[in-house]
């Protein structure tokens, strides 16, 4: 079945060089970008996004992360393209991600994990949403 996700590139993985290296196994995976945008977060639209995450002890270094350099959000469509693209991200714990995911061969923390991908059809519906109102 055909469908869209939300998929954002992190702030680590713009710095890194990463981006055109991610977007070439998305496209080479038979997945279509309908729609892409670089964008600077800020404080509310990022409480908002990992608002499940909010009252962990790690948020504030995943705030100051996701406010440290501009992010590249995209729609992706395809083929069941929300599991598609979780199994090519691979867990967010790296060090669980196996070699030929994206965070098994370029991640280097839980943190710094370079890739986000929506988790559902739901979840998919508001991430688009949210940044592509």
């Amino acid at each position: 079945m055909s469908q869209q996700t939300y998929i954002m590139l992190k702030p680590d993985c713009l710095k890194r060089g990463l981006m055109g290296e991610v977007i070439s196994r998305i496209e080479k995976k038979g997945y279509r970008i309908v729609q892409a945008q670089l964008m600077t977060l800020d404080t509310p639209i990022i409480a908002e996004h990992y608002a499940h995450l909010i009252d962990k002890p790690f948020y504030p270094k995943l705030e100051q992360f996701m406010l440290s350099g501009p992010v590249f959000g995209m729609v992706v469509e395809g083929e069941e393209v929300i599991q598609g693209m979780r199994a090519m991200m691979g867990p967010t714990n790296v060090f669980e991600a196996a070699p030929g995911t994206i965070r098994g061969d370029y991640a280097t923390d839980v943190t710094y994990n370079l890739i986000h991908g929506s988790d559902s059809p739901e979840t998919a519906k508001v991430e688009i949403n949210r940044f592509f109102n």
